[in-house]
């Protein structure tokens, strides 16, 4: 495959429909990152996203697969300003996820969105309180979240990160009684820049979520994983070994695992500014391999985000791109076609409407065989929506 050697490449520009898009909710200003949960139980996936400017959260319950393409049943689960990420998490243990919002800003704080009511009641806004965790209230600049069990005792902990002055990545550690949010201690774990993505993911093999992130800003910039040193370590506070991945000195943005050259091995994927992305190709003997995609950036805005998916079915894996800044004819979100032994081709997605795009998730939100994308935009006012893959076929 084309992404076997070390190097640049630049990509074709190559022909392609636009996607239909279609909106889960355009209601509300600056939607911010998309997280997916099956808060109902009915084995569908439901979404939650933070509106920073609306100053609401939302969470979408899936309205089944021949429903989609309206407007989804939401409710407001919480009202604060300058979220940043919102998440799905069962802090409390009874099964049920409920939500957890970041916020930046002026607010910087967390907060938990808990749901009081019954089963058939998650879209009646009354039935959900919000309030911040002490450990984190005006502290800092709060970006990205995720939640994991990481000392092994009290349920769920929250691992977090932020941006600016005094920023960090580090550990809200649940105790014993998870509704004393006086309890929960924060406990830093790196000093950071900016951080971009934050993803658990067992980078060594020892069976337990190391983190691998982006530093977008300060003196040490690029993608990285801390190492988890085991429940009992983290009980007592250990340190979290930092190994570097590459890009160092670099603006990266949102990262992607997946098996881009189909060799077995998990590899790490960053979209880059202004345009770029670098895909870092896992070793046997554990090294990374570098190779640059150089887009064409005539045609798009700035980096924001990439994911790996195969989008065309032939069996290579695939890439789609976010951008921000990509005003007037330029085009906000694409996806770049794998070629074997050829340049990979960036074919359109959604056109030039929109200016700032955000996470994606990629799921088969219709049912109809092929992996749709789904993900915000918060210039335009585009809000929450997804692309409806056109059965994309190999010969593009």
């Amino acid at each position: 495959m084309n992404v076997q050697g070390q190097g640049a490449n630049t990509v074709e520009m190559a022909p392609g429909p636009v996607w239909n898009r279609h909106a889960v909710d355009d209601s509300s200003r600056g939607a911010d990152g998309v997280k997916t949960g099956d808060v109902n139980g009915d084995g569908l996936p439901d979404l939650i996203t933070g509106w920073e400017e609306g100053g609401v959260v939302r969470l979408y319950l899936h309205p089944g697969h021949e429903a989609t393409k309206k407007p989804w049943p939401r409710v407001t689960v919480g009202k604060v300003m300058d979220a940043e990420d919102a998440i799905l998490a069962d802090l409390d243990n009874d099964g049920r996820l409920e939500g957890v919002s970041v916020t930046e800003g002026k607010t910087r704080s967390v907060f938990w969105h808990r749901f009081t009511g019954g089963k058939g009641d998650v879209l009646d806004e009354k039935n959900w309180t919000t309030d911040a965790f002490p450990a984190t209230d005006g502290k800092q600049m709060w970006m990205q979240a995720y939640a994991a069990n990481l000392d092994g005792q009290h349920g769920t902990d929250l691992v977090l990160s932020s941006k600016g002055p005094g920023a960090t990545i580090g550990w809200l550690q649940a105790p014993e009684d998870p509704a004393d949010l006086a309890a929960w201690k924060y406990h830093v774990l790196r000093n950071a820049g900016w951080i971009m993505s934050l993803t658990p993911h067992d980078m060594d093999g020892d069976g337990d979520d190391d983190i691998l992130f982006t530093d977008r800003k300060g003196d040490r910039t690029g993608v990285f994983w801390l190492e988890n040193p085991g429940a009992e370590a983290v009980r007592k506070v250990a340190e979290w070994k930092e190994h570097a991945i590459g890009a160092q000195g670099k603006q990266v943005m949102f990262a992607d695992i997946a098996d881009v050259n189909g060799d077995g091995l998990l590899d790490v994927i960053v979209a880059v500014k202004p345009v770029e992305i670098l895909i870092y190709l896992r070793q046997k003997d554990g090294a990374w391999l570098e190779q640059t995609i150089l887009l064409q950036k005539e045609k798009l805005g700035d980096a924001k985000a990439v994911k790996a998916a195969d989008v065309n079915g032939d069996g290579l894996m695939d890439l789609f791109y976010t951008c921000e800044n990509a005003k007037g004819d330029l085009e906000g979100i694409v996806w770049l076609e794998q070629q074997a032994n050829a340049p990979w081709k960036q074919h359109p997605l959604g056109g030039p409407v929109g200016v700032k795009f955000d996470l994606m998730q990629l799921l088969d939100f219709d049912n109809d065989g092929d992996l749709d994308v789904m993900t915000c935009e918060e210039r335009d006012q585009l809000g929450v929506v997804w692309y409806e893959n056109p059965h994309l076929s190999s010969k593009l």
